[in-house]
C-alpha cells in the first residue's frame, strides 16, 4: 500500500516537472512511460536527443516519450535516485517502474523495451 502511494506521487511529480521538460510529452494514466533524465550540456545526452524525438513521434498514441533536464529540475535527480546521467527509466501502462538503464541507449533496444510493455 505504501508503495503504491509512493509511486503516485512520483507520477504525479513527473507529470508536473514534464510539462516544462518535454512540451506535449506529458504521461497519461494507462499508457507505458519511458523517461530520460539527463541535461541538454551532456554529450552522451544529446546524441539521444535525436532518438527520443523519433521515438515519440513513432509511438504517438502509445508511450509517452518524456525527457528531464536535471540541471533544469535540480529535485529531479533526487526524486528519481538518478546517479549518472543519461538514465533511462521505463514505466508499464499502470505505472510501476519496471526498468532503468544508465548511459547512451540507441534506438534499437528503447524500441523493443518499449514494444514488450505495450506487448503486457
Amino acid at each position: 500500500m505504501m508503495r503504491r502511494l509512493l509511486l503516485g506521487a512520483v507520477l504525479t511529480c513527473l507529470a508536473a516537472t514534464t510539462a516544462l521538460a518535454a512540451p506535449g510529452g506529458i504521461p497519461v494514466r494507462g499508457m507505458v512511460t519511458l523517461v530520460d533524465l539527463g541535461a541538454k550540456s551532456c554529450i552522451p545526452c544529446r546524441m539521444m536527443a535525436p532518438i527520443l524525438e523519433e521515438l515519440e513521434k513513432a509511438y504517438q498514441g502509445k508511450a509517452a516519450v518524456v525527457f528531464i533536464d536535471v540541471l533544469q529540475d535540480s529535485g529531479a535527480a533526487k526524486r528519481f535516485g538518478i546517479r549518472s546521467i543519461p538514465t533511462q527509466i521505463f514505466y508499464d501502462k499502470k505505472g510501476r517502474e519496471v526498468g532503468r538503464h544508465e548511459g547512451f541507449m540507441d534506438r534499437k533496444p528503447l524500441a523493443d523495451q518499449l514494444d514488450k510493455l505495450l506487448a503486457q
